[in-house]
């Protein structure tokens, strides 16, 4: 009997032991990819997948899935139950990703295939991720720049005037009371904030735009919170994606969003004759990035060094901003000429700091490549850590305490349409009655 029981349970673990063999098999053709909506040319899902074939000789079938915030990401891979093998989360989640030891250093071993990703990034994305604060690891050997930006004003050029949008007290220009839009996304607004209330520390050299962006101290924090109080009456909304919407459409002035949402208003707008700009105010910004990594519990990771490869590919990043608006990380001379265009964009831009020293006077897109004394003022988002929940509450207390007359007119709206549709059902209601009861003396 002993030895039938032994016999059995070496025969359990056997076949699960094939099983998991089997499994780890098959996972190892498979590849997946957790990315923000609307953020790629989905076309080339497919073509990466012949396109590892052809240069591994192996299959890979990728399955793609989106979603909607940083946070999200960070949960999924944080409680280990979601195998994702890259994600493109944003720099401040990157940061804090990094420094929770829950991403996987990407590979540069592609055998004959080209290293694309450390040949076509532009210095200036590297320079941008290299500043993360990552607890001793190098941030450039755990995530590869995606797409890049910066925050700014959106604006109709036929109702607000160029110079009012070159300052931050724009927002206070009563010209422009009701008609602002303000991003609902408080690390998007807190630190342009700062940069705008310290001007004179960063002026006189007291304080570096580097440092500052750290900076989520008490003091800060109430500062930004007193000045985000006394604009909240001019603040039509705040709003995480309708902004652009509704400045397409011709309503509003003024929209604080992100230059690559911008860059979609501005084309949709054109088709409707209605006139809409992007600037950066003369203070200083944001500037931002998304960027591929290789989450700790990867079950794929040479496929996912492979694709993050595929997507640094030139030809594959123009397909991909074409597609989505938003701006590469790559650049080059390849890049620069098929984006310079001075018919298109008879201004010029100095943009040798993305393209190199070539591209000091060049006609590109402002929107996508400010010039160089915008983008210099322009610091990078860092992980609050344990700052976030004073910096909520902050924000929680600006738009709970500040609601803006547009508000109250939409909820005013809202609860008179409710009460019409309510008051029109009951009388219905009480015609069928009435009817019925007619009916049944008959």
């Amino acid at each position: 009997m002993t030895k039938l029981l032994k016999a059995a349970l070496l025969a359990i673990v056997c076949f699960a032991c094939i099983a998991c063999s089997q499994e780890d098999s098959e996972r190892s053709k498979v590849l997946k990819v957790y990315n923000w909506a609307d953020y790629i040319d989905e076309d080339l899902i497919g073509e990466f997948e012949n396109w590892y074939k052809e240069e591994t000789g192996e299959e890979v079938k990728v399955i793609y899935q989106l979603f909607d915030i940083n946070e999200v990401v960070l949960a999924k891979i944080e409680k280990g139950k979601d195998d994702y093998d890259v994600v493109c989360p944003s720099d401040y989640m990157i940061e804090r990703m990094m420094r929770k030891d829950l991403l996987l250093p990407v590979s540069r071993d592609f055998g004959k295939t080209p290293n694309y990703i450390d040949s076509n990034v532009s210095p200036f994305i590297r320079e941008l991720m290299s500043k993360m604060d990552a607890y001793g690891k190098n941030p450039l050997d755990y995530c590869v720049g995606y797409m890049w930006g910066t925050t700014g004003f959106m604006y109709n050029t036929d109702k607000v005037a160029k110079e009012d949008i070159l300052t931050w007290n724009v927002l206070n220009n009563p010209k422009y009371a009701g008609q602002i839009y303000m991003k609902d996304a408080f690390r998007d607004v807190y630190l342009p904030i700062l940069i705008y209330l310290k001007q004179k520390e960063l002026n006189s050299g007291e304080i570096s735009l580097d440092s500052l962006m750290y900076d989520s101290s008490d003091e800060s924090i109430a500062l930004v919170e007193n000045y985000l109080k006394n604009i909240a009456p001019n603040i039509a909304g705040w709003e995480v994606d309708f902004g652009k919407e509704m400045m397409a459409k011709g309503n509003g002035a003024i929209d604080f969003t992100w230059s690559g949402d911008a860059g979609w208003a501005i084309e949709q707008a054109s088709e409707a004759g209605v006139n809409l700009d992007f600037d950066i105010p003369d203070e200083g910004s944001n500037v931002w990035f998304d960027g591929w990594c290789i989450p700790k519990y990867a079950k794929n990771v040479k496929a996912a060094s492979y694709f993050i490869n595929f997507m640094c590919k030139q030809e594959n990043s123009i397909r991909n901003m074409d597609a989505i608006g938003y701006v590469s990380v790559i650049g080059g001379d390849q890049m620069l000429a098929l984006q310079e265009d001075s018919l298109k964009y008879p201004e010029t831009v100095d943009a040798s700091y993305f393209f190199g020293p070539d591209a000091c006077n060049v006609h590109l897109n402002h929107v996508q490549y400010p010039d160089i004394k915008k983008i210099m003022k322009c610091g990078t988002m860092h992980d609050s850590g344990d700052r976030t929940d004073a910096m909520l509450a902050m924000w929680s207390r600006v738009k709970g305490d500040n609601v803006s007359t547009f508000t109250y007119i939409v909820i005013a709206v809202t609860v008179i349409v409710i009460a019409i549709a309510i008051y029109t059902a009951m009388k219905k209601k009480n015609r069928r009655r009435s009817r019925g009861k007619k009916g049944s003396k008959k």
